[in-house]
């Protein structure tokens, strides 16, 4: 017999889900990008819509399909995505999640691309790696000269179909390969010349993400050694490039993005930068992913951190709300605690990024950026399932969106750098920039004095730099040293900027001599206003 369901949560649509993240808005206004409020009040409120998320659920489980040919046997390397990720990406676009920095060069701008990306993020993660992309791609662009390219990047159009004549453009990367990974220098595809500036690339990647991006930037090693090049999936006669999609990777998540092997045969490229400086002219564009995975860390984080606590609003057992119960509270309460550090520190980061920055703030963030990537992306798979946890047999299905998200957030870890890579990054950016690590120094001394606890962790972390720069072996104290420049940071943004209660909390839990420092979330001491924390969840 059919029969009345109760003590179930109403679906959490509807919302602006900008308005309803205080730690958000709250970043947004302090650093300086008060002005882009409205147009992020209407990004919080299509991204929160029933429809938008429903279009979330479909990309990631429709997922792309490879098509080597058409029907009557023509070589054709597509993939086809279903018209929700379309409708998806496309939104993200219009609202300059991938380049409006660009376009609007004030105080605050990047603060307000990277709110506006986040927001996207939060709700369906997948088609953010070609925004991202997109976004790292235009400094390399603007340095070297490619307008034509760099007015279509610019574009708040989007369109999927590949050809020569778009106004607009996605940019993607490839530079791993089988043998080698992150050793690029070590990679085997060619790079022939043909006069013009132009080669001919023959050779592989063993990741490509998002191969229908309209161009990529890629590594292949030319006469004078490992170079970049500017590698279009289209050429000017509307032709195909020989860029051969060999196979769609099958991974644990990112399902509504695609991910490929490809293969080179004679594929027409244009030399950017000098033969021999590939490394050095890509890199700008791997600092700018960087930053991205932070950013895609903390919105999953956020996204988590929401519905966990809209499940515990709107569920009750023993006789009262599950979140008015001590310790549900408290798990609320430190999976929101996490959050904020993170989105503390993504919104610091971005506005290092701003064309305003000093020559002091470029230097923090060459050293910021890789120690908030290792550490952020890092805490996001543990803290995606303590809050699937909250939601309990639901939250183990895939009509809720945490399965998804907590398949999704590892990759974050991996792009871009995983653990060591970005530990031995920073070693080297310590041994050979100390004004970075000065920089960051400065950063963390200014909330110097107010808090013990902060005042004990910044001693213990100059003490552990000084001990890992005197070490003629440091890799294998290279983790230590990169998480404790990370939870200092972190710790220093929020005694500066956030709620006493948030953060006494974070010094209480992650930064005192008996703090657990990773251990398992809702562990609160007594003194922590739990309540007060989990109300900003």
């Amino acid at each position: 017999m059919p029969h009345d369901v109760v003590n179930q949560p109403p679906p959490r649509t509807d919302l602006d889900e900008y308005a309803i993240n205080t730690a958000l808005v709250e970043g947004v206004e302090r650093h300086d990008a008060t002005w882009a409020h409205h147009r992020l009040h209407l990004t919080g409120q299509r991204v929160g819509t029933a429809s938008f998320q429903r279009d979330a659920e479909h990309a990631n489980r429709r997922e792309p399909e490879l098509h080597t040919h058409d029907r009557y046997g023509h070589r054709i390397d597509e993939v086809e995505y279903d018209d929700s990720y379309h409708r998806i990406i496309g939104a993200a676009v219009a609202d300059g999640a991938h380049t409006g920095a660009y376009v609007e060069p004030m105080p605050g701008a990047n603060v307000a691309r990277a709110a506006a990306f986040m927001l996207y993020a939060q709700v369906e993660p997948g088609h953010a790696c070609p925004v991202s992309m997109t976004h790292a791609v235009v400094p390399v662009l603007q340095q070297h000269g490619e307008t034509a390219w760099l007015a279509r990047t610019l574009s708040t159009s989007y369109d999927p179909a590949l050809g020569a004549d778009k106004r607009s453009a996605l940019f993607g990367m490839a530079m791993t390969e089988k043998q080698g990974g992150s050793d690029v220098r070590s990679n085997t595809t060619t790079a022939t010349p043909i006069g013009e500036g132009r080669y001919l690339l023959n050779g592989h990647k063993w990741f490509c993400s998002a191969p229908m991006s309209d161009a990529f930037l890629v590594l292949a090693q030319a006469p004078g050694g490992l170079s970049c090049f500017l590698l279009p999936r289209t050429l000017d006669d509307g032709s195909r490039n020989g860029i051969r999609i060999r196979r769609l990777k099958d991974k644990l998540g990112n399902r509504a993005n695609a991910s490929s092997e490809v293969e080179y045969e004679d594929a027409v490229t244009t030399l950017v930068g000098e033969e021999g400086r590939g490394v050095r002219t890509i890199i700008d564009m791997v600092a700018r992913t960087r930053l991205d995975c932070v950013l895609g860390s903390t919105a999953g984080m956020r996204q988590a951190t929401a519905e966990a606590a809209w499940h515990a609003r709107h569920r009750s057992a023993f006789g009262r709300a599950l979140i008015d119960q001590p310790a549900m509270t408290a798990v609320v309460a430190d999976l929101q605690l996490e959050t904020e550090a993170a989105t503390a520190t993504a919104l610091r980061l971005a506005r290092a990024h701003d064309d305003d920055a000093s020559d002091e703030e470029i230097a923090f963030r060459r050293l910021a950026t890789a120690v908030s990537k290792y550490w952020i992306c890092k805490r996001g798979p543990g803290h995606a399932y303590e809050a699937l946890e909250c939601l309990g047999g639901n939250g183990y299905t895939e009509s809720f969106p945490l399965a998804m998200r907590y398949r999704e957030q590892p990759v974050m870890a991996v792009w871009e750098g995983s653990g060591n890579v970005i530990a031995l990054d920073v070693l080297r950016v310590l041994s050979r920039d100390g004004d970075s690590l000065a920089a960051f120094d400065a950063e963390v001394a200014r909330a110097a004095g107010v808090d013990s606890r902060l005042d004990a962790r910044i001693r213990r972390t100059r003490e552990l730099a000084r001990e890992v720069a005197s070490d003629p072996q440091p890799d294998a104290t290279a983790r230590r040293l990169v998480g404790a420049l990370a939870l200092t940071l972190q710790g220093a943004l929020l005694v500066r900027h956030a709620p006493h209660a948030v953060a006494d909390a974070f010094c209480a839990t992650r930064l005192s001599g008996d703090a657990y420092d990773g251990a398992l979330y809702g562990a609160l001491p007594r003194a922590v206003d739990a309540a007060a924390i989990a109300a900003r969840a």
